[in-house]
């Protein structure tokens, strides 16, 4: 027996040609399957009960970058990781012996420079070279021009010069910070009074010679003035420059450097600046040594006298502790400044404005 649809007998019969120009009805969607039939294996569940179309195959010409869904492996190397991360450099302690040898070069072409402009002065003054350099030599206004010319050209030469070694400017690398000496200007200012107390104190117990070369450089008023601006100024700047800004951060590092060697220690932490920090001996041992050249500079003047010469070494340990005290090159400038200016201020005030010399 044939099962046939009940209303098939119902439906219109269409002919041959009716066939080529009726549209073929569209596929409805299956509600179910008959328990015997296997979906395809192509497709999943929830593809075939989804409305929506399936994805497109992916373009082998498109580059995707979103990220991807599984996460990255971790410290993954950077493309360009050079450039986008600065180079680390261990941080110095400065400035050290290189440095110092640095100046000492620095101070040698200046030195050089500063003969090159007698050279060419006494070529268009005509005038003798030994003629000149002996007038600079007597003579208070070329011999204070000369030290200028030579000061100031080692100066320049380190400002371009140090920066490039330091990778920082030429005054934080020397811890200038001059705000720190203007906060504590009265207590600076008093103990270069001190200082000037023991100056006085050392005229009496151990006094100089009565004859001294510094005594003949005051013989003319014109001179003592230019001896006093001179120094309250220029002086005290370089001279605190070479002998607290270089030696002595130098011989401090040299000391905690070689006793580190010898011990297997760390070498001290820096500070919250960054700056370097010595142990209490190199502080000591270094402020010694730096002010037996500091002394020695100024022994000529005072006619190599010893009551002198122990003052300006004790002078010089007082500096010293300033600058390692305050970490302020500036602070220990300000009261060399103020030692000389009271020194000068008493002889001015002695000598009637620098007119009788014979009461010195």
């Amino acid at each position: 027996m044939i099962n046939l649809p009940e209303d098939e007998s119902n439906e219109p019969s269409a002919g041959p040609a009716d066939d080529a120009n009726r549209e073929l009805p569209q596929a409805q969607p299956i509600a179910h399957e008959p328990s015997g039939y296997e979906q395809p294996a192509e497709f999943t569940p929830d593809e075939v009960a989804s409305d929506e179309p399936a994805p497109a195959a992916p373009d082998p010409l498109f580059v995707s970058y979103a990220e991807p869904e599984t996460p990255p492996i971790a410290e993954l190397p950077q493309l360009f990781q050079s450039f986008a991360q600065p180079v680390v450099r261990p941080h110095a302690r400065i400035p050290h012996f290189g440095h110092l040898g640095l100046l000492a070069l620095l101070l040698g072409v200046s030195f050089i420079c500063t003969g090159a402009v007698f050279a060419l002065a006494s070529y268009f003054l005509h005038i003798g070279a030994s003629a000149l350099a002996h007038a600079a030599a007597t003579n208070v206004p070329l011999m204070l021009g000369s030290e200028a010319i030579l000061y100031l050209i080692t100066f320049g030469l380190s400002l371009l010069v140090f920066p490039f070694f330091w990778h920082e400017r030429f005054f934080k690398g020397l811890q200038w910070r001059g705000s720190v000496a203007l906060r504590r200007f009265w207590p600076l200012a008093a103990t270069a009074l001190g200082c000037a107390g023991l100056a006085a104190l050392d005229g009496i117990l151990m006094p100089g010679p009565s004859n001294a070369p510094i005594d003949k450089l005051f013989s003319a008023p014109g001179a003592a003035w230019l001896m006093f601006a001179f120094g309250t100024t220029l002086a005290p700047f370089f001279e605190e420059m070479f002998f607290r800004g270089f030696l002595l951060p130098a011989l401090c590092t040299a000391w905690d450097w070689s006793t580190q060697k010898l011990t297997q220690r760390s070498a001290p932490p820096l500070d919250a600046n960054g700056h370097p920090q010595w142990s209490l001996p190199a502080m000591a041992v270094a402020s010694v040594l730096t002010s037996l050249p500091f002394a020695l500079l100024h022994v000529d003047q005072q006619g190599h006298a010893l009551g002198p010469f122990l003052l300006l070494i004790v002078v010089s340990l007082v500096l010293c502790t300033v600058r390692l005290k305050t970490r302020s090159l500036a602070a220990s400038t300000l009261v060399h400044a103020c030692y000389n200016f009271i020194i000068f201020s008493l002889a001015l005030i002695g000598t009637g404005g620098f007119r009788h010399f014979d009461k010195m």
